[in-house]
């Protein structure tokens, strides 16, 4: 059966990978039928009902699921399609309280128009009360026109006074944007500059399929943003850093403990945290075994002072020092000394530790930057036992991040690593030979 999604009109690259991601985390059969990057709307045929509700419940990219009643490029098209679709639906929802909605993407509608659109569907004989508050049932008329965005683009059709598609749809659920709002990280107790905005985690930690029962860590973990996402899933939660200022916070702050757990008391998700611990991915404590479900991340970037990693720049030992007969190291705000570290070598390591710590078909999600004008084609970093899944990018003005999402594959299968990136990076000693992006930004 045919269904409409409504999309938010933003973050466009990925809201199909969600969606799919979604489907495959809730084991629904899903056929795109079409879209368009450009409109909100996306038809898709499912099973049944129930599964478009399971589908669209958690996405944070949706707006709401339709089941769809017509669709055409004209009314008459519209009409013809609803009388060959639906007549066996009509007496059901025939004394129901309901409402009719007239949406126009991208272009405009007078009133009157509208309640002429709305009038042209009488044929269904709906004789239940109008309530425009709190329906028992909605129907959705969708328009789409040509935008002045897409018709910009080389490939754009030109813009029209009339819509290029019509849809006609029973709304069934809506999707989870709630949750953008109540993430918030203007509401947020404890944050930092470098705090992924609420939108992007939840999506982030979606596309990794957090979920009760799984267990995520981020290596990078910072403020915590993409594991406070993981535990409204239901996941269950750990983090690690470089610097433990980063998830500790102030000293006033230490006084009700990290000030991350601040985050996890705020939105009640304390029974989800499970650890943060000081530790850079080269020196990580957790042992190599699979057993991470998820891991969720946004490497640093390296901009303002270059990457680092614990240990000396020589590679030798240092002789332990003594405060009051106390290793320094072992006092408390210890903070241990670190060395240059190669951006493409940071990526490899994550790839690595993924292949050693992910159970088959646990979830990658990593974001990564790059200068938006390079001159050769983007090379997504790769590994033999890892899939990639979906490559989402937010573009920005001369730079832009992408979301990469890998699968851990089980035992025994191998992927095509042909494409993956060449460039050997193990040492990084000099800030501007880590990466194309550093040195765009930097100018």
């Amino acid at each position: 059966m045919e269904y409409l999604i409504r999309f938010a009109q933003q973050h466009e690259s990925f809201r199909l990978p969600e969606i799919e991601a979604l489907a495959t985390l809730a084991g629904i059969d899903l056929e795109i039928i079409s879209y368009n990057d450009y409109a909100p709307y996306c038809i898709v045929k499912l099973k049944d009902e129930a599964a478009a509700r399971a589908l669209i419940r958690r996405s944070i990219l949706s707006k709401d699921i339709y089941e769809l009643w017509g669709q055409g490029s004209t009314y008459d098209e519209v009409h013809a399609d609803v009388r060959r679709r639906t007549p066996h639906l009509w007496a059901q929802y025939q004394k129901t309280p309901f409402a009719f909605h007239v949406e126009c993407f991208a272009g405009k509608r007078s009133h009157s128009t509208k309640m002429e659109i709305i009038q042209s569907f009488s044929y269904v004989g709906f004789t239940g009360p109008i309530r425009l508050k709190n329906p028992d049932q909605q129907w959705w008329v969708m328009e789409e026109y040509v935008s002045d965005v897409e018709a910009a683009t080389p490939e754009g059709m030109p813009q029209s006074a009339e819509p290029r598609k019509i849809y006609l749809g029973r709304k069934i659920a809506e999707g989870n944007r709630s949750a953008v709002d109540k993430y918030d990280l203007k509401k947020r107790k404890y944050i930092s500059t470098t705090s992924m905005d609420a939108e992007l985690s939840l999506v982030t930690a979606n596309m990794a399929h957090a979920a009760p029962g799984k267990l995520f860590f981020d290596p990078f973990v910072g403020t915590g943003s993409f594991i406070v996402s993981a535990a409204h899933f239901g996941a269950l939660t750990l983090g690690s850093d470089i610097d433990g200022r980063a998830f500790r916070g102030s000293a006033d702050g230490r006084k009700d403990g990290m000030c991350l757990l601040q985050n996890y008391r705020q939105y009640g998700h304390m029974s989800q945290f499970v650890e943060a611990f000081v530790s850079d991915l080269t020196n990580s404590p957790l042992r190599r075994a699979q057993f991470l479900d998820g891991i969720v991340c946004d490497p640093p970037y390296g901009v303002r002072e270059g990457l680092r990693v614990l240990g000396m720049k020589d590679g030798r030992g240092k002789q332990p020092v003594y405060i009051d007969g106390v290793p320094a190291h072992y006092r408390p705000g210890y903070i241990a000394p670190k060395k240059p570290y190669g951006f493409e070598a940071l990526q490899n390591d994550i790839l690595d530790f993924a292949a050693q710590t992910l159970v088959s078909d646990g979830r990658l999600s990593m974001w990564m930057p790059t200068a938006s004008d390079e001159d050769v084609e983007f090379p997504i970093p790769m590994h033999p036992n890892l899939q990639v899944l979906s490559v989402s990018v937010q573009p920005f003005n001369n730079w832009s991040r992408r979301l990469i999402t890998y699968r851990r594959l089980p035992e025994g299968e191998v992927s095509d690593v042909s494409l993956a990136r060449s460039k050997a990076d193990d040492l990084g000693m000099s800030a501007d030979d880590l990466n194309a992006f550093r040195r765009k930004v930097k100018t």
